[in-house]
């Protein structure tokens, strides 16, 4: 089944053209390196065309929480702010986003499962791996989603 575009109230004021070129500045020269997620494959055939739909029309074309997850790591990792804006549901998304910390290294991501409960919502767990300041830390998490207008989003998580 084809992912169905979708423009939700984020996307619409987070898609300008400056948006769009951030976007495809910060995902400039990575395109047919490994995805930051940990799938396997290159950034630009992985969360690369996640992120360029939302760059050039505004649309969230995740199939499902586990592709948009991955995406929201790989954007965190790239500091993508506005996507990970736009991916966020409206209820519990925060005004702003602070750019990640300088020497923060994002180290990896395993998804440990992905669960869905119905057609509109479903739930990831996930370990996060990161260094900051030569320290590691680690963030286990089980997020979770649901669809809105075809389009899935964060809708919040349980951190152990």
């Amino acid at each position: 089944m084809k992912p169905e575009k979708t423009k939700t109230a984020a996307t619409s004021v987070a898609n300008s053209a400056a948006t769009g070129a951030a976007i495809k500045a910060a995902t400039a020269g990575i395109a047919a390196t490994p995805c930051p997620c940990g799938s396997g494959r290159g950034y630009d055939a992985c969360c690369g065309a996640l992120h360029r739909a939302f760059a050039e029309t505004g649309a969230l074309t995740a199939p499902d929480a586990q592709a948009l997850m991955r995406s929201r790591y790989t954007a965190y990792t790239l500091d993508l702010i506005e996507y990970l804006l736009a991916t966020w549901h409206p209820d519990t998304r925060p005004e702003t986003l602070e750019r990640g910390v300088r020497d923060l290294k994002w180290l990896g991501l395993e998804v440990r499962r992905h669960s869905r409960q119905d057609a509109d919502h479903e739930t990831v767990e996930f370990v996060a791996r990161s260094k900051v300041g030569g320290r590691a830390h680690r963030m286990h998490e089980i997020s979770r989603f649901v669809r809105v207008h075809g389009a899935w989003l964060y809708l919040d998580g349980q951190i152990d």
